[in-house]
């Protein structure tokens, strides 16, 4: 019988149907009437935190520690559970707290997450993020709709999917040149207009994921943007990639919280770090701002 946080040994990236199964079925006892199928998950990174207090009756929370096979985070700030109630009059789930490989988990541990909203019969996966800002067009505290990735890991044989095919999830090799829906990216950009975003500090773009968790060095950020990257982090796209291969529509959104570095002489290093420092007020303060926007922006959204 399964416990809670009864995890196979890390070296071990498989679960079974059982083992998902098991994690859905405890939430499932626990929630309450409206609340039965969920419709809507949302992985909250950064700017979306607070998106969960916001969900209306009914509502219930269940922290990983206390859920069948959830990994927990260790990441600090990151609390750790699940959210469910009601969002612009549809049952959703929000994750708060995500699960980074740099962590120490394999990503099948990761997204597990995800497919257990799968089973919950989530149908839209609205998945947020930090992220560096490679495009030089961009600006601290804009958001970037996700266009399409590029997995620098998964290139090099860290996938999500990696190992036995689940069948009843989806099939062995699945398609994701499309994997951000249209329609959705759009309704973002047209949610941005409606609760008063600029659209200069709306954008499209590419995310690059690097595994972290050191940042990028300077030659690897000028890397990137050569490949047609626009912004770059640590995450969200093995939640995509896992999503997609469940059937599950995806947006993506990115919070650039920073500009990368890719070239700085010796002349002007210590010019530059005396601008970080003053302006370090100022971005956190632009960036609490984005946030409560990011909020509306998703509310709208669904």
């Amino acid at each position: 019988m399964a416990t809670p946080n009864s995890l196979p040994p890390a070296n071990i990236d498989y679960f079974s149907d059982e083992t998902y199964q098991a994690a859905a079925s405890y939430i499932q006892s626990r929630l309450p009437d409206g609340l039965s199928t969920i419709q809507v998950g949302i992985i909250c990174g950064s700017g979306l935190g607070g998106l969960a207090e916001t969900l209306e009756e009914p509502r219930l929370e269940l922290e990983y520690k206390d859920i069948p096979n959830f990994a927990l985070s260790t990441v600090s700030g990151h609390v750790g559970k699940l959210v469910f109630g009601t969002l612009s009059g549809k049952a959703t789930v929000c994750m708060v707290g995500r699960k980074h490989a740099y962590e120490g988990h394999s990503l099948l541990r990761t997204v597990f997450p995800v497919r257990v909203m799968k089973l919950l019969g989530v149908e839209t996966v609205i998945v947020t993020n930090a992220a560096g800002g490679l495009n030089q067009d961009f600006q601290v505290a804009d958001i970037m709709v996700i266009q399409d990735h590029i997995q620098l890991p998964g290139m090099a044989g860290l996938n999500a999917l990696v190992g036995p095919n689940l069948d009843s999830f989806g099939p062995r090799f699945p398609p994701v040149s499309d994997a951000y829906d249209y329609e959705l990216r759009v309704a973002a950009f047209k949610a941005a207009k409606m609760v008063g975003i600029p659209e200069e500090c709306m954008h499209e773009g590419i995310y690059c994921m690097v595994a972290g968790p050191s940042y990028e060095s300077r030659a690897e950020a000028r890397f990137l943007r050569s490949i047609g990257g626009d912004s770059v982090g640590m995450s969200t796209v093995p939640e995509v990639i896992v999503a997609r291969h469940a059937g599950m529509r995806v947006l993506g959104l990115s919070l650039i919280t920073n500009h990368t570095i890719t070239t700085v002489t010796a002349g002007n290093v210590q010019q530059e770090a005396e601008t970080i420092l003053v302006n370090h007020q100022e971005v956190l303060e632009t960036s609490a701002k984005r946030s409560n926007d990011m909020q509306a922006l998703v509310r709208t959204i669904v």
